[in-house]
């Protein structure tokens, strides 16, 4: 594994409408571990919903995964409690972006909540800039990223929807979306 003194800690930002956001920031998950880092996945908007890369990360002494979100709020019947939840899960998450015990940490969907507007991509993109440490990376899921977030990231994904199985009326199947 790269020491951390040589280390340049990216800050990655996948968004759009498209599928793959949180799959793709997995993926990074699971290699940075194959490689001994520490990682911490925090989830904003997923609940106690289970997963397969929830489920797989058990295995893993390196990977913590808080899913700490309230659900899938985009039908929500109490904005306020989605706000004040997306707020402390973000003060929660600065806390260990600053613990400096992981390595990498990934804050999934977190996108949404700026686009929503119930975290500032301002306040974010000052977090990053100066209280992130230099050799960790930091990965940003979610559409909507805030256009302050963008601006400081290091990597940028735009997922374009260009066919997708609900669209015949096929549901979420396991393995492949959860």
């Amino acid at each position: 594994m790269k020491l951390r003194k040589n280390r340049h800690g990216l800050v990655v930002v996948n968004t759009g409408e498209g599928k793959g956001k949180s799959s793709s920031a997995f993926g990074m998950v699971f290699r940075a571990a194959g490689w001994g880092m520490r990682v911490c996945v925090i989830q904003f908007i997923k609940g106690q919903w289970q997963t397969g890369e929830q489920k797989a990360a058990q295995h893993f002494d390196n990977i913590e995964w808080y899913a700490l979100g309230d659900g899938f709020t985009w039908d929500t019947k109490n904005p306020e409690q989605d706000i004040k939840t997306s707020q402390e899960i973000w003060e929660f998450s600065k806390q260990k972006i600053v613990s400096e015990n992981f390595d990498m940490v990934v804050l999934d969907e977190i996108n949404y909540c700026c686009g929503y507007r119930w975290i500032s991509g301002e306040e974010i993109r000052e977090f990053i800039k100066n209280k992130k440490p230099s050799w960790l990376h930091l990965v940003l899921t979610g559409r909507n990223a805030a256009p302050e977030v963008i601006g400081i990231a290091d990597t940028v994904t735009e997922m374009t929807s260009i066919k997708h199985a609900f669209s015949k009326g096929i549901k979420a199947e396991q393995g492949v979306e959860f």
